[in-house]
């Protein structure tokens, strides 16, 4: 019995998890948790998270030039033992160790030898300092780069959600038309059986109907495709959204901000700047010192004796140990000659990010305007698309009362009709248009909050 209080508890636990799991996944999105799933899901933010974390690793790589080398090896060979004094340009040879041969012998000996070597660059002259500027200049790109992304997308995001909410909601109108034109073909049906009306209005309104059925299915279909677009953005099937019909009922509280503009692509051409003046730093510290530091132990062994005689096997024994400390000093006495035509190829880089930087922020000045005059119209466009809908809602049950009475013609009951469906989409889309030149005006200026805190 007990047992079977413990499963039923059991089962009753699992059933409550199954349903809260399933009420979560049917809970309807919104817009925050929309920009949330976008910025965890698109390939090209990871992509951008990705660059920034390898960005840092550069700074890491530059500062861990301080870390010495420290190389272990052993090598084993066979070869003649001539040798000749006198120099000879390193490159494309390989040494022979030992005094000058009396003859020459193409008898073969072993030899043998093993080292530790250790090279360290303590001080660069600003070298190593310059390096890493350029790296942490390099992760501020990166960061501006993904920040300028990041908020494109939002922005890409958004617009996408309120194409679908317009779509939504002008299904409801079309719907609503279809009802109304319906419902007009059943009334003129009754009069044209009672003699009142013509038939061929019957016909007319038949033609109607399926026009207003055609209307229905295209503002499906545009939100079918909006849908889409807004899948795309989020690297995801599109979850149940929240159908706020707030954007239509209500406008912005304005606020308008002063007109600076911050955007993200701005920082992002300041950061290239500053790239570009950090590569130029590192190329003029070229010209300076190094100071290096190496020490080594090692060993040899060879086949030949200290005085002549050839002993082949025992090269491969280690026979002398050896050890040896030292700095060097290098000075790169042409490096300045060489560097001058690049420092003035950086110095033209430069200028050419810094005119690029201020088409930018002329291009964002001429948008910001623009969004001004768009936010301004749009609101002075909403002050009058509810009145002319209501005018057109009048008329339209004015021309249908006379209609019905027989004072009225079917052409001035569809053009009614027609005024009345142009007048409620145009009311619907004047309220969108005003957030979507909200939403201009944030894109332009940088802030998104201009936005979002508007919204529900």
């Amino acid at each position: 019995m007990k047992l079977n209080r413990i499963a039923g508890f059991l089962l009753l636990a699992l059933a409550m998890i199954m349903c809260r799991e399933a009420t979560a996944q049917t809970q309807p999105v919104t817009l925050s948790q929309l920009l949330q799933l976008a910025e965890t899901n698109y390939p090209l933010l990871k992509s951008k998270s990705l660059d920034v974390q390898a960005a840092q690793k550069g700074i890491d790589i530059s500062k861990s030039t301080i870390i010495p080398s420290l190389d272990a090896s052993y090598q084993l060979n066979y070869a003649t033992h001539n040798n000749i004094t006198g120099m000879a340009y390193p490159q494309f040879l390989i040494p022979i160790s030992g005094p000058p041969s009396s003859s020459n012998n193409m008898g073969g000996v072993f030899g043998s030898a093993t080292s530790l070597l250790l090279n360290w660059q303590p001080v660069t002259f600003g070298q190593r300092e310059a390096q890493v500027n350029y790296s942490q200049s390099g992760l501020l790109y990166s960061k501006a780069d993904a920040q300028n992304e990041l908020f494109r997308h939002k922005i890409k995001v958004i617009n996408a959600y309120l194409d679908w909410l317009t779509a939504t909601e002008l299904i409801k109108l079309y719907n609503e038309n279809l009802k109304r034109t319906e419902a007009n073909l059943s009334l003129v049906k009754t009069l044209v059986i009672t003699g009142i009306k013509p038939g061929i209005d019957s016909a007319l309104l038949n033609a109607d109907v399926s026009k207003a059925k055609i209307d229905l299915l295209n503002s499906r279909q545009n939100r079918d495709q909006a849908a889409i677009v807004l899948s795309q953005l989020l690297a995801s099937a599109i979850p149940p959204l929240v159908n706020d019909s707030s954007y239509f009922s209500k406008i912005p509280s304005l606020f308008i901000p002063a007109d600076s503009v911050q955007n993200p692509l701005l920082v992002l051409y300041k950061s290239s700047i500053d790239v570009s003046k950090a590569r130029k730093i590192i190329l003029s510290k070229t010209t300076r010192p190094t100071l290096g530091a190496w020490s080594t132990i090692y060993a040899r062994g060879s086949g030949v004796s200290y005085n002549g005689i050839v002993k082949t096997t025992e090269g491969l024994g280690l026979q002398r140990l050896n050890y040896g400390i030292g700095l060097q000093l290098s000075v790169p006495l042409l490096q300045a000659a060489r560097i001058k035509p690049q420092l003035q190829q950086q110095d033209l880089v430069i200028r050419s990010n810094e005119e690029k930087l201020n088409d930018i922020s002329l291009q964002l000045k001429e948008q910001n305007e623009s969004a001004n005059s768009t936010l301004t119209n749009a609101l002075a466009i909403i002050k009058e698309t509810p009145l002319f809908y209501e005018s057109a809602a009048f008329a339209y049950r004015a021309l249908q009362s006379r209609y019905q009475s027989g004072l009225a013609n079917y052409a001035d009951l569809v053009q009614a009709q027609y005024v009345l469906i142009k007048a409620e989409t145009e009311n619907k889309t004047a309220f969108m248009a005003v957030w979507k030149a909200l939403l201009y005006k944030a894109a332009v200026t940088g802030d998104l909050n201009l936005f979002l805190t508007q919204v529900n």
